[in-house]
């Protein structure tokens, strides 16, 4: 399976959209649906897998276990999260070739203190000195071996000390060579156009939340800031876990007998969406080919 190259996605025209994967079922749904890439982000990923919050409990093999599987169910681009590269400059290295292997076209890596991590970059407590994050993007970028690996700097600076200090960062970082920024947890429309104006021409990326008090806007609103890559962090796994809880309440009920639940009026749509995203056609079509082959041979004298 011959994978896209995420730098063509990202020159693709207008912003690159990815949604978040939390599971290789999700990232085929994602492709199904028409989008040029996705990401894996730490959080739904670690949800999903673990039931586990993001907030510095996992490590790098945690990260590739979870990572190979999405990759391994779909030829699409996508961008991974690095967190703080899990360790020094040396541990940056290694996540770099640990990735690459496994498929990711680009690695976020972040400068909030790994030691009061927080999931919301808006709440962040605390980032590492900028020597630190620095050394690690150096690192990071002496270690890629794959022109098409995609390094994005990421400051969670916004929320601990400000806007000013995030954009001192990001200009850092770009300096450094890296080849795009994402300055995370902004609350303001007027922040997103100020990060526009002020690294305008480098790859930015931004991420829409739900469920908070930062902005909601479009892409092609950020596309007209200057951001050329937008993800979508909770969208997928919100609904997810929403429509999960809802569902087993009502069974909760069904089984209790103090409320009947109705099946499904949809079900047989759903059943052939599912059937899709798991390629059951073409497994059948193998199983059917196998058990063919077999009966001729057997049929030979």
């Amino acid at each position: 399976m011959k994978r896209g190259s995420l730098r063509a996605a990202l020159a693709g025209g207008g912003p690159l959209v990815t949604p978040l994967a939390h599971d290789a079922l999700s990232a085929k749904l994602i492709e199904a649906a028409g989008f040029r890439g996705f990401t894996v982000g730490g959080s739904a990923m670690l949800a999903a897998r673990h039931a586990l919050p993001d907030i510095g409990l996992i490590g790098l093999q945690d990260m590739v276990g979870g990572i190979r599987d999405i990759a391994a169910a779909t030829s699409l681009p996508f961008f991974a999260d690095g967190d703080d590269g899990y360790g020094d400059v040396k541990s940056v290295a290694r996540m770099m070739q640990a990735y690459e292997a496994i498929g990711v076209g680009g690695v976020l890596i972040e400068d909030q203190d790994r030691d009061k991590k927080q999931q919301r970059a808006e709440r962040a407590l605390g980032v590492v000195d900028s020597a630190v994050i620095e050394q690690k993007l150096r690192a990071a970028l002496a270690a890629r071996e794959s022109p098409d690996m995609v390094v994005l700097g990421r400051t969670d600076a916004y929320g601990a000390l400000g806007l000013d200090e995030a954009l001192r960062r990001a200009e850092r970082f770009l300096a450094l060579g890296v080849d795009g920024v994402f300055i995370a947890g902004l609350k303001q429309e007027a922040d997103y156009e100020r990060v526009g104006r002020a690294l305008k021409g480098a790859l930015l990326s931004a991420a829409m939340f739900e469920g908070g008090d930062t902005p909601w806007l479009s892409p092609a609103q950020l596309g007209q800031m200057g951001f050329g890559h937008v993800s979508f962090p909770a969208t997928l796994i919100f609904r997810v876990a929403d429509v999960m809880a809802v569902t087993l309440a009502r069974l909760k009920h069904h089984t209790d007998g103090t409320q009947p639940m109705e099946r499904l009026s949809n079900g047989p749509t759903v059943r052939g969406l599912l059937d899709d995203a798991l390629d059951l056609a073409r497994w059948r079509r193998i199983d059917g080919q196998g058990a063919g082959g077999q009966a001729n041979s057997e049929s030979t004298p």
